[in-house]
């Protein structure tokens, strides 16, 4: 490709407008050399020369377009991000859950499960308190919209940033939960038992409908306009028991948006007025 075929006014607008059209996520004008840098590798695998061309071929093929949805979405997690939530849900969501539950299954849905850190996270926590409880079960239900970063999911391979985390957090769950691998580190198998994996657009009903006791959606709703997140939390609401909490991000609020949820503490919110 040209080194010269840069993006032009014209040509970015409509492709802010695709990754719209097709995710849902609000892109300003200010992302557009974000947008450069991750067209531009596929662009030069499809011997593609100008992002118009490239925008067409979205706008023709529909076998581009899962290509162009992996390249567009925003994947960073990690394990264990943001302690106050893995504290809430160890110290008081499980306990209390077990409390009044005993005998049924806790059903988790990682909404924006990106590369899986977040899902192998509360995997964890999980087995740990299954350990204590005998008789506890759970299944956690993790989605993306994007096909490619779910792959990194179900293999369960990290490298980098991921592992120093682990590491620094957790020492002794890396020896229990992992195994070395080429990369870095590998999820061990008996961690994805009660793990399920599938694309999900969160502007859609979650199918087939369940009823989970504790969803995650965590940093996804920052990348919507309003009326796009009350759609997406109205969506969420419809596979959530009266009892189940709602986690979102640290520099998230819907305290101004048209939901029916209650907050309950930062980050926190629940289906039900807190008594």
């Amino acid at each position: 490709m040209s080194a010269s075929a840069g993006l032009s006014p014209a040509t970015l607008s409509a492709l802010i407008a695709l990754v719209r059209k097709h995710t849902g996520i609000a892109m300003s004008e200010r992302k557009s050399i974000l947008l450069e840098r991750r067209l531009r590798p596929r662009m030069q695998a499809l011997e593609i020369g100008s992002y118009q061309a490239y925008l067409d071929k979205v706008e023709q093929d529909r076998a581009e377009i899962p290509h162009f949805i992996d390249l567009v979405t925003t994947n960073d997690t990690l394990f264990f991000r943001t302690p106050q939530v893995w504290d809430y849900v160890e110290q008081e969501f499980l306990p209390q859950w077990w409390q009044t539950h005993q005998g049924k299954r806790l059903k988790v849905w990682s909404a924006a499960a990106a590369s899986g850190e977040e899902l192998y996270s509360m995997a964890m926590l999980c087995e740990e308190f299954q350990e204590a409880h005998p008789g506890f079960s759970y299944q956690i239900h993790a989605t993306d919209i994007s096909q490619q970063i779910l792959a990194v999911a179900r293999a369960g391979e990290y490298t980098g940033r991921s592992v120093e985390r682990i590491h620094a957090s957790h020492p002794d769950w890396v020896k229990k939960y992992f195994k070395p691998s080429a990369k870095g580190l590998q999820v061990v198998e008996a961690l994805k038992k009660n793990v399920e994996l599938a694309q999900h657009n969160l502007l859609t009903l979650l199918k087939p409908h369940k009823q989970f006791d504790l969803v995650f959606l965590r940093n996804v709703l920052i990348y919507f306009d309003q009326q796009h997140q009350e759609t997406v939390l109205k969506q969420a609401r419809h596979s959530m028991a009266p009892h189940s909490r709602l986690i979102l991000g640290e520099s998230e609020s819907i305290g101004g948006l048209d939901t029916a949820y209650h907050f309950e503490r930062p980050m926190i919110y629940s289906m039900e007025k807190p008594g």
